[in-house]
């Protein structure tokens, strides 16, 4: 999925997947298509610099950003109350 065809919801929940420590990038992958480097220009387009260079910083030091690099207890990211990460969806109880 092109940042073209992306909804401005669609922008903004990719930024806040991106800023969750652990959300690895390859769930913004599986839900939204976009790979490792396209969320970074992504996020260098749609940040202030000084808040892109911060998340970058933060990202860089974080193994749970990076699925393969994540610790065997801590493979899955999707979230118990999810129903389906397509649509991420907390179900409601």
């Amino acid at each position: 999925m092109e940042s073209t065809t992306l909804t401005t919801a669609e922008i903004d929940r990719i930024i806040e997947m991106a800023w969750e420590d652990r959300t690895p990038f390859e769930a913004i992958e599986f839900q939204f298509g976009l790979s490792e480097q396209q969320t970074i220009q992504l996020m260098r387009r749609e940040m202030l610099p000084s808040s892109f260079k911060r998340w970058r910083k933060r990202v860089q030091s974080r193994k749970t950003k990076h699925f393969m690099k994540r610790e065997e207890a801590v493979q899955r990211f999707k979230c118990s109350r999810q129903r389906t990460i397509s649509l991420n969806k907390i179900s409601k109880r």
